[in-house]
């Protein structure tokens, strides 16, 4: 089953001293969802925001805000990314030792359950999980930062993860490297849901992030 192309700009590359107008903009101009990096400085190298900033950028859209915790452990947390106004919750496979509990604790709090997978952490991890999730996310660079190139070994990971999906009404996203140039490949492979960060942010043009969206939805095709 074909699922639409969702194009999630990343805020970690966003103007922060006008996060709020920022997050309206790119919604206005196109975007689907909104991706929220949360990390730790912990399960990663770079601390960035929680759950005030979540809640305090929830009153500029109703878009959905597609939830990315880059932290460790995850689940004292959840309940309040969720009361935040987080749409898509997901945790990193690696980041806790009880995968199925933090995907049912992510359910029972009315939100969409997602798991992360780096770039060295093969798909059959989440095999015995796969019923409980809405959400794949591949990680096509190692976490932590922005503006990384993209690793071309992940493009197999992206197959073998829509495989796994099959008919499921499961979301497949790629994060890291994406632009015009690698969105043909990771779609062909199987992934429709696109984090982007500074092929957006970076790349306005009169204020308007419409044209690099656009872009990325024609390298699609």
């Amino acid at each position: 089953m074909k699922r639409p192309l969702r194009i999630a700009p990343s805020i970690l590359s966003a103007d922060f001293s006008n996060l709020g107008e920022d997050v309206r903009k790119v919604v206005d101009d196109g975007a689907d969802w909104v991706h929220l990096d949360i990390m730790d400085g912990h399960f990663v190298p770079n601390i960035t925001f929680g759950p005030p900033v979540v809640k305090a950028l929830r009153r500029h859209t109703d878009a959905v805000f597609d939830c990315h915790l880059m932290i460790a452990p995850a689940d004292p947390y959840l309940e309040a990314f969720a009361k935040a106004g987080c749409d898509i919750i997901t945790v990193h496979e690696e980041a806790g030792p009880h995968l199925h509990r933090s995907l049912q604790t992510i359910r029972n709090l009315g939100k969409k359950a997602g798991v992360a997978l780096n770039p060295a952490t093969p798909v059959s991890m989440i095999e015995h999980v796969i019923d409980d999730l809405d959400l794949i996310l591949i990680m096509t660079v190692n976490p932590g930062f922005g503006g990384q190139k993209f690793i071309p070994a992940t493009l197999r990971k992206i197959e073998q993860a829509h495989a796994l999906i099959g008919d499921r009404p499961i979301d497949l996203e790629v994060d890291g490297g994406i632009a015009p140039d690698t969105v043909g490949a990771v779609t062909k492979a199987g992934a429709n849901a696109l984090v982007a960060g500074s092929a957006i942010f970076g790349k306005a043009e009169q204020g308007s992030y419409r044209a690099p969206m656009e872009a990325l939805r024609a390298a699609e095709e």
